[in-house]
């Protein structure tokens, strides 16, 4: 008899997926198997996300569809932020979920799946525990160094979800890239909801900086990246090794919000439009080539037509390298939920239309730049069926969410580095030939 099965459906960031390959960790070492497919599976599990309306509104969706596709006898279980935020209400409009559970907890699933009295309990454990499975490609992780936030902001509701910030401990988090590392992971994506918050909660000694230079010093990974970090801590120590290290990569994803200084207030965000301009100054100066990834918030309540206009102001300034944007959604709990002045809808949208389109534009000209260089990239994957023969990114992209480099000629193997030069360029992608291995 085939031990009992589970495939995860995973919705939501980066910080999602970790828990998602936590969850199926859990489950592998309780005994059961991946299925790569929900129709496959004994037991399907939806980790929702709740940030936002569009995301609420797509985790609902997702779960209807697990319903309505379920096989017989095929168990439905729902967990993750939405089921966190509102798992009372969704008890009662879908009572057809056979089981509910909040945000990750180590091993809390699977004792809950045990307890159901559904008779899935496998045979045969793992004899040690599976911390994890990725479901990224082999080649790169996120790690995730903290939980929960203690920021403020007031249209974000993740704090009432995850709760207050927790780092993790830097020996746990050393032996995790080792262990990645170990099984080929070449490059380990540090996540947070804050990441340069890290340690606050451990101690003078402790610090973001810190954590990076023990990294550098106790593990080999190749490439080290940075994502959410928050402007308050991002300081000349962190700056220093960005520059030096040659294993940190030279990017930087540091979420600005707006751009306005009445915005920024209203957001309590914790600093000034001028405050922004000199952090993004010191930067480019101190981490010479740095590429900057940020996110706007359009149609915040109360936003004018001159507020949107310092923000372009704050873009074209400082022609972030990767730019990515929202519009507002009101979300209970948080202090923006009540505000008056709304904005249209409409509005927010036309906003951020406009602001993506000044952004393809900036990001052509970044890339144009690029002709001609030698560049160092890590090959992500074959690409069968179209004109180039591989996708790469450089030190300056993260995965699914930034530029690629698509490699026309020359031999290359997923999960390698190799050195490229780049012959062409579009908005959002490079064009690159092999020029040796790195």
């Amino acid at each position: 008899m085939k031990a009992p099965s589970i495939h995860v459906v995973n919705l939501g960031c980066s910080k999602n997926l970790v828990d998602t390959e936590r969850v199926y960790g859990d489950f592998l070492t309780a005994g059961f198997r991946m299925a790569e497919f929900p129709d496959q599976a004994s037991m399907v599990v939806v980790n929702t996300c709740g940030f936002i309306e569009a995301a609420k509104e797509e985790s609902i969706n997702e779960i209807l569809a697990r319903l309505a596709e379920r096989s017989r006898g095929q168990k439905v279980v729902v967990a993750g932020c939405l089921s966190q935020r509102y798992m009372d209400d969704l008890k009662k409009e879908i009572p057809e979920v056979d089981l509910w559970a909040g945000t990750y907890k180590p091993g809390e699933l699977v004792d809950l799946v045990k307890r159901s009295g559904w008779g899935l309990a496998p045979e045969c454990a793992s004899t040690e525990r599976i911390p994890r499975i990725l479901t990224t490609a082999n080649h790169y992780a996120y790690l995730k160094v903290s939980e929960g936030c203690d920021r403020i902001c007031s249209f974000c509701a993740i704090p009432g979800i995850r709760g207050k910030h927790e780092s993790r401990n830097p020996e746990e988090l050393i032996q995790e890239i080792n262990d990645l590392h170990g099984a080929g992971v070449q490059e380990a994506i540090l996540i947070a909801q804050d990441l340069t918050y890290w340690g606050k909660d451990l101690g003078k000694t402790h610090s973001l900086s810190s954590l990076l230079k023990r990294i550098l010093a106790e593990t080999e990974i190749p490439w080290i990246r940075l994502t959410y970090a928050y402007p308050q801590f991002i300081d000349d120590g962190l700056l220093e090794l960005m520059a030096t290290s040659g294993r940190i990569c030279r990017y930087l994803d540091m979420p600005l919000q707006h751009g306005s200084e009445r915005m920024l207030k209203s957001m309590r965000r914790g600093h000034t439009r001028e405050g922004l301009r000199e952090l993004l100054g010191r930067i480019r100066q101190a981490v010479p080539g740095i590429a900057l990834r940020t996110t706007f918030l359009l149609g915040f309540p109360g936003e004018t037509e001159d507020d949107f206009q310092e923000l372009m102001d704050l873009v074209e300034e400082t022609r972030f390298e990767r730019l990515g944007g929202f519009a507002f959604s009101p979300e209970e709990g948080t202090h923006a939920f009540a505000l008056s002045d709304p904005v249209d809808p409409e509005v927010a949208q036309d906003r951020l239309a406009r602001l993506m389109r000044r952004q393809s534009e900036i990001s052509l000209d970044l890339n144009e730049e690029h002709i001609g260089s030698v560049l160092k990239v890590l090959v992500d994957e074959v690409a069968e069926g179209q004109s180039h023969r591989f996708s790469a990114r450089t030190e300056f992209d993260a995965p699914e969410v930034d530029n690629s480099v698509q490699i026309m000629d020359g031999d290359a193997d997923p999960g390698t580095f190799c050195t490229v030069k780049i012959v062409g360029a579009t908005e959002y992608d490079l064009e690159a030939v092999v020029v040796t291995g790195a």
